[in-house]
């Protein structure tokens, strides 16, 4: 087996190509031809019926609102909306599709040729990737199998796997890109950077709550490499990716790895591929050197779509802010560019900033945490910062009490460290650990004074006219109350005590 090769000569050598298959399971109350249930964990096996199970001499009944919410996202996506389409049996063996075949749409998409521009920030400022979109069709959603004894998690090695069919019949859309080119080094970052902008499209549209922790949303990326000029190389898919890091991290590791391949004179095998986690490596899925021949064929229990011009045109113009609007109206509102916007997007903090600013929060001070301290602690956990226990009526306690004097920057990073941590709140962690800063004149007095007797010389140097020394004073003081001093007052007390001007 060839060793990947690091990223930065993989696409020195190599051009990407990449793709995405973004599956997005819709809101609805009910499941997309029966009436049963969609709520997210309930006991398995109790929210399923004759008709999501195939039973024998069971009829689907298309869900309207279905048929809506997937216009919406296509014409959201910018993509013509059919004007008669249909459904269609796309038949396979799984033992997670109860009738051996899924209700899909094969050649008679209900939404195509759209496009989506998203922004990723690079060292010359952001830039902007138009993702082209091929098609976005309605089918139903499969069950979910467990399997279990083993010590992965997947079929190889299991003892037996249990299958739960709630999910199944609930509506899936499935949104399907063009290949992108052109992305370069970047393409990691498109990557994330068009699933981030597509889920926030859902969630403003209302159609989801894309919650890919929970799989509806989950995301299929699928990769290749070519040498310049060459013609597109054979592509992997690596399969149901579960978070917006994951897929950044996902994308890059396939680069890593094909490119060692090619490198050592091998050949990429056409293959499904899953992502690790852990170690943020992909391994081989399911061989597809040949398209399976899913014997598509018209679905006769339903009839076909033909959506009203009228309707769709109502439906265009009820449609929400996009996310690329609503951004800039918050960065003029911020005074901030779109650079540091694209940042925010691409860390995925920028609904964290907004919810912290609406708590109360100044927005540079919303950005500083979110952008800054809590994505370093989410980057080394290995977690989006949206998972962290930190809230923004958390933040804006914080802020309150560097306002009021009560603690300093130092001193509120070890708070919210012991807020995610689970201590409790900002006031409990303050209260706990004794992160109060110390302003008793006597105490910080008595303090500067042991720093004065251990360094008499620095003390001579700022009698001297070098207040510029001070700093040596403060720092001793600093460190010996563990930072929760104030250092503006404890500079201006050990001025006055040497009997020196600021000036």
């Amino acid at each position: 087996m060839s060793a990947p090769i690091p990223y930065a000569e993989a696409v020195a050598e190599f051009e990407p190509v990449i793709g995405m298959e973004v599956h997005v399971e819709l809101g609805t109350e009910s499941k997309i031809f029966c009436g049963c249930p969609t709520a997210f964990g309930a006991p398995p096996n109790t929210q399923v019926c004759p008709v999501c199970l195939g039973l024998p001499g069971s009829m689907p009944v298309m869900n309207a609102m279905a048929i809506e919410s997937t216009i919406r996202i296509g014409l959201a996506l910018n993509c013509s909306i059919a004007e008669w389409c249909r459904m269609a049996r796309k038949n396979y063996f799984y033992p997670d599709m109860p009738k051996d075949y899924q209700v899909s749409q094969y050649d008679e998409p209900l939404c195509v040729d759209g496009y989506l521009d998203v922004t990723v920030p690079t060292d010359d400022g952001p830039m902007v990737v138009r993702v082209g979109i091929e098609r976005v069709h309605l089918e139903e959603d499969t069950g979910k199998l467990t399997h279990a004894g083993g010590a992965t998690g997947r079929i190889h090695g299991a003892d037996y796997s249990l299958v739960d069919y709630n999910r199944a019949g609930i509506p899936l859309v499935e949104i399907v890109t063009k290949p992108v080119t052109g992305t370069g080094a970047l393409a990691p970052e498109v990557a994330r950077a068009y699933v981030t902008e597509l889920r926030d499209i859902m969630r403003g549209l209302g159609v989801s709550d894309v919650k890919m922790e929970e799989g509806s949303l989950r995301c299929d990326a699928n990769v290749s490499l070519n040498l310049p000029g060459a013609e597109w190389g054979t592509r992997s898919e690596t399969k149901n990716v579960n978070s917006l890091r994951s897929v950044e991290r996902a994308v890059r590791s396939e680069i890593e790895r094909q490119a060692g391949v090619l490198k050592s004179g091998g050949r990429v095998v056409q293959e499904t591929r899953h992502f690790h986690e852990d170690t943020g490596v992909t391994t081989p899925g399911r061989s597809k050197e040949h398209a399976e021949d899913y014997r598509y064929f018209p679905e006769p229990d339903l009839v076909p779509i033909a959506p009203a011009r009228e309707w769709v045109e109502e439906l265009r113009r009820g449609l929400p802010e996009q996310p690329s609007v609503h951004r800039a109206r918050l960065a003029q509102a911020w005074g901030i560019g779109d650079f540091e916007m694209a940042t925010l997007v691409n860390a995925g903090v920028l609904e964290l900033v907004e919810a912290s600013v609406a708590a109360g929060v100044a927005p540079d001070a919303a950005r500083k945490w979110w952008a800054g301290e809590f994505t370093r602690i989410a980057n080394e956990s290995g977690v989006e910062p949206a998972s962290l226990a930190v809230t923004p009526a958390d933040i804006a306690r914080v802020e309150e009490l560097i306002a009021s004097g009560a603690l300093n920057d130092k001193l509120a990073r070890q708070v919210f460290e012991g807020v995610i941590a689970g201590e409790g709140t900002p006031d409990e962690v303050v209260a706990a650990r004794g992160l109060a800063v110390v302003s008793d004149d006597g105490a910080l007095l008595s303090a500067i004074d042991e720093a004065l007797a251990a360094q008499p010389d620095v003390a001579e140097k700022i009698r001297g006219g070098k207040v510029q020394a001070a700093g040596a004073i403060v720092g001793a003081v600093m460190k010996a109350t563990r930072g929760q001093a104030d250092a503006g007052k404890v500079r201006e007390l050990l001025l006055e005590r040497l009997g020196v001007s600021d000036s």
